[in-house]
């Protein structure tokens, strides 16, 4: 069994013969053994599939009830010993009706009979000639030698992993107003198994592609749509077997059509719970009561949380902050560029000024926040001229990036003023009585709360406003001067992290060209640094990620404990995966720890930022996305840290 709130589920469509009881049984068989030794704990097969879907009026027949009763009694003999919940399509007499169920088993126990409540009668749907739509309470029925309830009202809960509430209905669950499964998600259910048989008919695939992501979405659960194909009658349809695994509106997995198949993916029904937890406004109150069945994998949880090997079937990506090019890379930096300086707009509009002013560095952070308001300045009709660009070398600052911030501001057409603070902080040395050849903290810190001294008292004579520049990265870690480069009147970068300002830098150079394009690329080239210590031989001697680690690891750590609530084991795993190829797992761990660390003891600086735009699903602001005391104890974390780095010693 996986842990940290993974699930490892199956779709499948096993190649059967219609109304072949005992040959579907054995095709089951098979693909449970199979979805079983690969590590799946739950399977969802095809609607009526014991029997076969298209059976017609044969499913009035005794034989044809009674052949399909006794497979499943030995099928749930013969899975027994797998540590799998099957949920298998078959028609179900009772009294005086047929219901089209799915029979849900697992430990050699039939558990109950989840039961279709919409019965189609329309094109070439006439199910219900046969069949009776579920009880409006579930009924108890004695079915395949167990007793059980039949009903559309069914939880199936794990006794071995809580976040494992399963929720079982029949194809109606994409296509009618009002679905079983929202009942279900809101009486508990992270995890949906839809037994289906949806014909095949061109341009129907993407609209069922489509409905499994949104329904997720929806619902905020875990999703697995198994599809009848191969076998099935082609007297006037064609089944695909297209089956489907979705999560929170993403398919995770998907399968060939027309090609026999047993999909599987991991779904994470942890974060499930927290987005639930997260959104106040989910219900999770069904219209009436639900049946609550318990059952059990026969598997004992896994207790080393570090050291386990078995890679998760699901992508993990190393810049969560970053989506792929081909998942519209280019559309997205323009729109958060575009959703930045229409914040900055709009301040500007509101308070009347007509100037900014911006301290460049000709690093990353101060380029990204004098393009974004370039870009305010001409979505207002306002002169380049009112941005002020004020390089203010200091004890660090090399030729380089002095040179880089000029040019930049002369290619955008904003005014450019150097003022050197060398001799103010010396002057502010004296006063404090603190050495120069001490480069302790406040040796540092002196310059950046000088700049912002300077970058205030300039907006002042010009009735300006200060832009900030910091990112969301640096506000995590707390890689900022309190009262220094923390500060500013407007935040444009705020919800920008590290590696999402890079890509935006660059798509403006791959757009722009010429000089402007030059210059940019020259930007990115520069290594991050404060530039608070004097360079060596002309060359930056203080890289800020050999100081606080890479930040693409750190903004990997942020992603997903602020996004989804994840404990320090479960994202040391993820990051296992993810950066299987540039890390080692003790580097790894090494920049967890002092991630955890900071971001705790740094919160003091978050809880008094400047106003800034939010331009994604993860920001820090005091007043909105994230609110932490200052005095908040990392304890917790760190003793999980500690237990997991006792366990990697013991390891090696």
């Amino acid at each position: 069994m996986l842990r940290d709130g993974f699930f490892r589920v199956a779709a499948v469509t096993p190649k059967i013969r219609v109304a072949d009881c005992a040959h579907n049984a054995g095709s089951i068989l098979r693909a449970a053994e199979e979805a079983a030794e690969k590590g799946a704990n739950a399977a969802v097969f095809p609607e009526l599939c014991l029997t076969g879907y298209t059976c017609g009026d044969l499913f009035l027949t005794e034989t044809l009830l009674q052949g399909a009763e006794n497979a499943l009694q030995k099928l749930i003999r013969d899975t027994a010993d797998l540590p799998l919940l099957c949920a298998v399509g078959v028609p179900v007499p009772a009294g005086g009706n047929l219901y089209n169920c799915a029979a849900v088993f697992c430990g050699g126990k039939l558990l109950g009979l989840s039961a279709k409540s919409h019965i189609p009668n329309y094109g070439e749907f006439y199910e219900a000639r046969h069949f009776s739509p579920a009880p409006c309470e579930s009924i108890e029925v004695e079915y395949a030698g167990f007793r059980v309830p039949l009903g559309n009202d069914l939880l199936f809960l794990s006794e071995e992993m809580p976040e494992c509430v399963i929720g079982v209905e029949i194809c109606e669950d994409l296509w009618v107003m009002n679905t079983p499964g929202t009942r279900l998600a809101a009486g508990g259910a992270t995890l949906l198994l839809n037994c289906s048989a949806s014909d095949e008919v061109v341009g129907k695939a993407e609209y069922r592609r489509q409905l499994v992501a949104t329904h997720s979405a929806r619902l905020l659960c875990a999703y697995a749509y198994a599809d009848a194909g191969e076998g099935e009658s082609s007297t006037d349809l064609v089944f695909s077997g297209h089956n489907l695994i979705g999560e929170n509106g993403s398919v995770l997995s998907e399968s060939e059509l027309f090609e026999p198949s047993l999909l599987l993916a991991d779904v994470d029904l942890g974060r499930m719970l927290y987005e639930r937890r997260h959104t106040t406004t989910w219900v999770g109150k069904p219209s009436a009561p639900l049946r609550r069945i318990p059952f059990s994998f026969g598997q004992k949880p896994i207790e080393n949380r570090s050291r386990e090997q078995t890679p998760l079937l699901r992508r993990i990506s190393a810049f969560p902050f970053v989506p792929g090019e081909d998942e519209g890379l280019r559309e997205r930096c323009e729109r958060i560029l575009t959703m930045q300086a229409e914040g900055l707009k709009t301040r500007l509009s509101h308070t009347g000024c007509r100037e900014v002013v911006i301290g460049v560095s000709g690093g990353l952070d101060s380029t990204l926040a004098l393009l974004v308001s370039s870009r305010a300045f001409k979505r207002l009709g306002l002169p380049a001229e009112g941005i002020l660009a004020v390089s203010m070398p200091g004890f660090g600052t090399t030729g380089r990036t002095k040179s880089n911030a000029q040019r930049l501001a002369e290619e955008i057409g904003a005014r450019f003023r150097e003022i050197p603070i060398g001799e103010s902080v010396n002057l502010h040395f004296r006063d404090i009585g603190h050495n120069p050849e001490n480069r302790d903290v406040t040796y540092e810190n002196a310059q950046a709360r000088e700049r912002t001294q300077v970058l205030m008292d300039l907006a002042n004579q010009s009735g300006g406003m200060v832009v900030g520049t910091g990112d969301l990265s640096e506000l995590a870690l707390g890689w900022a001067t309190y009262n220094g480069d923390h500060m500013s009147m407007y935040a444009v970068n705020a919800s920008i992290p590290k590696t999402l300002v890079r890509h935006l830098v660059r798509y403006v150079s791959q757009n722009s060209g010429g000089a402007l394009g030059a210059v940019l690329e020259d930007i990115l080239d520069t290594p991050v640094s404060p530039e608070l210590l004097p360079p060596v031989e002309g060359e930056i001697s203080q890289r800020t990620e050999d100081i606080v680690g890479p930040y693409e690891l750190h903004d990997f750590f942020l992603y997903y404990l602020l996004r989804f609530g994840f404990g320090p084991g479960k994202i040391f795993r993820m990051a296992l995966q993810a950066f299987e190829d540039s890390y080692d797992r003790k580097t790894i761990l090494k920049w967890l720890k002092i991630f955890c660390r900071r971001f705790f003891t740094q919160q003091f600086k978050r809880s008094c930022l400047p106003d800034g735009p939010k331009v994604g699903t993860v920001t820090l602001s005091p007043r909105g996305d994230w609110r932490m005391p200052s005095d908040a104890s990392a304890a917790l974390w760190m003793k999980e840290l500690e237990e997991l780095e006792k366990l990697e010693q013991a390891a090696e």
